[in-house]
């Protein structure tokens, strides 16, 4: 068994070009509350000393990544993404390979969750360390949730008391994360978070309740309410 303590690294895939967005620029250079979606991203993970440092993976053409200056802090490295979200993890979990051992833990977060709370991703972080198995913030469902039949109609009402919206960061062991991902792009199988390889690796992943504040930056009325949400954390952080 190795002496060498287990550390916490972390991915933010960045390399989207936002095409929902509807704008030029891609989401996460977007501007609000004072910076941009990419920064506010950052900004709360370079908040935690517990996070040894943080590979972003940008888009091959990104020429807008230079002018910022959260991404010249010594604990964050840059490398080139990919096409598809697994892609940009995988770059960086490679990126980080080089500092970090497979047993590691590592968490991915959204470029585009810019409200995230310092205080919930000390929650995940703690649950994860406490029980050695990895673990993702979550939201509880509380509406009534309608399948549809695929042609308009809803076929049935889902059970909402064991649905959960995922969130980020999701937090894992560095190596056990990368071979599941790196299976699932071989079996050619649909990833759209890491957990979901995760479960299809066979691993158990714990969900740990976040808050709805950590929305995802999707389309135009997001950076309203993004907005908002970043003054209300920077008048009560916890």
């Amino acid at each position: 068994m190795s002496n060498v303590p287990v550390r916490c690294w972390a991915v933010l895939p960045a390399a989207g070009i936002g095409a929902r967005m509807g704008e030029p620029l891609p989401k996460q250079y977007l501007e609000i509350a004072g910076a941009t979606v990419l920064e506010h991203s950052l900004r709360t993970l370079l908040a935690s000393d517990a996070i040894a440092a943080i590979a972003v993976a940008l888009h091959p053409q990104d020429s807008r990544a230079a002018g910022i200056e959260l991404l010249h802090d010594p604990r964050v490295m840059t490398t080139i993404g990919g096409a598809q979200r697994r892609d940009s993890v995988l770059a960086g979990l490679a990126a980080l390979s080089e500092l970090a051992g497979p047993e590691d833990w590592v968490l991915v977060h959204d470029a585009a969750r810019p409200c995230l709370s310092l205080a919930d991703l000390e929650k995940l972080m703690a649950r994860v360390l406490a029980s050695g198995e990895g673990a993702i913030l979550a939201e509880a469902i509380v509406d009534t949730v309608k399948l549809d039949d695929g042609q308009g109609r809803i076929e049935r009402t889902l059970e909402r008391s064991a649905l959960w919206r995922a969130q980020t960061p999701q937090m894992f062991r560095l190596g056990a994360l990368r071979q599941a991902l790196e299976e699932a792009t071989r079996l050619g199988l649909e990833i759209t978070d890491e957990a979901s390889a995760m479960e299809l690796a066979g691993e158990r992943v714990q969900l740990v309740a976040g808050s709805s504040r950590n929305l995802k930056v999707t389309i135009p009325a997001d950076l309203e309410l993004a907005a908002w949400y970043l003054q209300q954390l920077s008048e009560n952080p916890a």
